[in-house]
Order: structure tokens, then sequence, then C-alpha cells
């Protein structure tokens, strides 16, 4: 078994300060490849504490008031998975039962193990190795509860997020609704399209998906006959989860406003959606366009829905600029434009 000097709980800290015995345990354990620092009982052995040993070995010419007290507030400082192994080897004529019992009262979250001098020193060594195993299985407990405060602390602030989207989403589409029917068959489908692109997400395996990817689920509950009437077409992107489910709720807009009033209110009408990437001085920067063709005549609406507010707002902030929108007469548009840096991870652009 090889530890590294100055990893943390994979070394161990001996105290021996009769004679040279600090210097023998010390060179049998490195010929064993075990990482040994040997202290003092002076300022050493606060200094060599703060760095976390993974045993401690003590003599039983160290066991004075001083070093108990000090290595007591060590213990006292350990989090609730730290079990400190402590080796403690005796003279053959010490009372084990009585240095036992002050130790468990002065060091109640010490693991105690008792060993009467001499020792051989490899039962030393195998006690040694055995307890830098123990020291290792409570690291990764230590590493499962972080990673699990981690999940905890993520999935809460995921929580948070998804309901003030479906609180805005249910406040926004009460105010355009003009019946409770309207309102129920509003609400249910934009749920329904936060609910597929999270779940694009989850299968993704993380926090990025394929930009493709959340326009074919977006696009997918519209083909009919095996034949879609919006053709989506663009370069290969990965983007995050924040800008996968704003892209997918704006495009369900989108898809909505144009079967209500627009192109696929009609049986000949088509979208035509895009992405492309151009490269710049400042950066990539990403372009998206939404045209429709072959519906009615497009007027401008007197007053904005809940779907061009939410497309406004959304895009906006996604992309650091307002999206286009054209009420042309030949057919809607909707055009955006923003740094790729804003929408795409970390990792996808180095």
């Amino acid at each position: 078994m090889t530890h590294d000097p100055e990893s943390e709980l994979d070394w161990v800290l001996v105290l021996a300060p009769f004679r040279k015995d600090s210097d023998y345990i010390a060179a049998f354990l490195r010929e064993q490849r075990v990482a040994v620092k040997a202290a003092k009982l002076d300022d050493d052995l606060d200094l060599l504490l703060g760095q976390s040993p993974g045993i401690i070995a003590i003599t039983h010419e160290a066991l004075n008031a001083g070093v108990i007290d000090r290595i007591g507030n060590h213990l006292v400082e350990q989090p609730d998975w730290s079990e400190v192994p402590i080796i403690v080897l005796l003279e053959r004529a010490a009372s084990v039962s009585r240095i036992r019992s002050h130790l468990e009262r002065e060091w109640p979250g010490a693991r105690l193990l008792f060993h009467t001098r001499p020792i051989a020193p490899l039962e030393l060594v195998n006690a040694i190795q055995s307890n830098l195993l123990v020291r290792l299985r409570q690291r990764q407990v230590r590493d499962n509860i972080e990673r699990e405060r981690e999940i905890r602390l993520e999935l809460n602030h995921r929580v948070k997020n998804i309901l003030a989207s479906v609180t805005s989403i249910f406040q926004m589409t009460k105010r355009g609704a003009a019946t409770v029917e309207d309102l129920s068959a509003d609400f249910s489908s934009r749920l329904q399209a936060l609910a597929d692109v999270h779940s694009a997400v989850f299968a993704a395996g993380g926090e990025e998906v394929s930009f493709s990817a959340v326009v074919e689920l977006t696009v997918s509950p519209y083909i009919s006959g095996g034949t879609s009437r919006i053709v989506a077409r663009g370069p290969e992107l990965v983007v995050t989860r924040d800008a996968a489910t704003t892209i997918a709720l704006c495009l369900h807009e989108l898809i909505t406003n144009a079967i209500k009033y627009g192109a696929l209110s009609q049986p000949a009408g088509t979208v035509d959606l895009t992405w492309t990437v151009h490269e710049t001085e400042t950066g990539g920067r990403f372009f998206m366009s939404w045209v429709e063709t072959g519906g009615p005549s497009v007027r401008e609406p007197t007053r904005q829905g809940y779907g061009t507010r939410y497309i406004r707002s959304a895009l906006g902030s996604l992309f650091g600029s307002t999206p286009e929108m054209t009420y042309a007469p030949a057919g809607f548009r909707c055009q955006a434009a923003g740094l790729l840096s804003r929408m795409t991870p970390a990792d996808a652009r180095t």
C-alpha cells in the first residue's frame, strides 16, 4: 500500500519521545511505504495535528497531561464522519484497563487500539495499514455526504427555479385567457413543453443538451403523417440546460401562435426554422430565424399576448438583445441573435 505523504488522512503521526523510538518507528514505517511524520512534544504537535494525520501512534512516555489535552482538542474538532485511530504503545507493566478508561474519557472521538511493547514490527505495520483502510472508508463516507449535500442544494435550486417558471407561466397565461377552458388548455400545454425539455436534459445525462435535440423534441408533436410543416436545420450545437429550456419554451409559443393565427392555421402553410453560427472578432455569434409562409395575411396585433411578451423577455435575457418580430403580410418572422457564449457550456468553447 503506497500513500502520498501530502494526502489528507493518509499518513501517520508518531509521538515517541523516549530515546530514538520515534526515529526507529518512522524509519521502519517508511521502509514499508507508509507515510509518517514524527512530532516533538512542543509546538510541532499542534502544527502536525492541524495537517490531519490519518492515524496517531503514541508511546506510553508521551501520555502526559499536556499531550492528552492537545490531542483531545484535536478530536473535538473532528467532523461526525471522522473517527481517528490512535495506536497506544504501552509498557508491559502498564495498567491497560486504567489507561484505557482514562483515555476514553479524554478522547471520546477516538478509535483506541492498545499494544504492549516490545511489539513486532510487522504487527505494528499491519495495525497501521488496517487502520489506514478504515480512514479511507471514512473519507469515502465524507465524500458521499458532501456529494449528497451538493445534490440536495442543486435539487432545491432547481425546484425553486421550476416553481418560479410555473408561477410566471400561470400568471401570464391567466392574463391572456378569455375562459377557464382556454386557461386550462394553454397552461397545460406550456407545462408540458417545460416538462419535455427537462426530460431531454435528463436523458442527456448532464447540464447540457444538443440544440437540435431540443428543436426536434419541441417540433415532433406537430408532425402529421410522417411530414412536418416546420422545417428545421442548422449546425450541431451543445447548449446549457437553462438555454435549452428557454429555447424550447419560446419555440412552443411560436408554434402555438402559428397554429392559432399564422402559417400553421392553413393547410399549405409552413415554417422555416434555421440557426447559424458566425465567428467574429469578439467570439461566435448565434443567429436563429423563424419564418412563416403560406398562411393568412398578417397584421400586427393591437396588443401583446403572453407568447409575444415571453419570447421578447426570454430571448432578450438569453442573448442580451431583444429579438426582432416582423408582422409582414406574407408571414410572421422572428429573428434572434447574440453571443454564442451566453448559451453554450464553458467546456464546449475550449
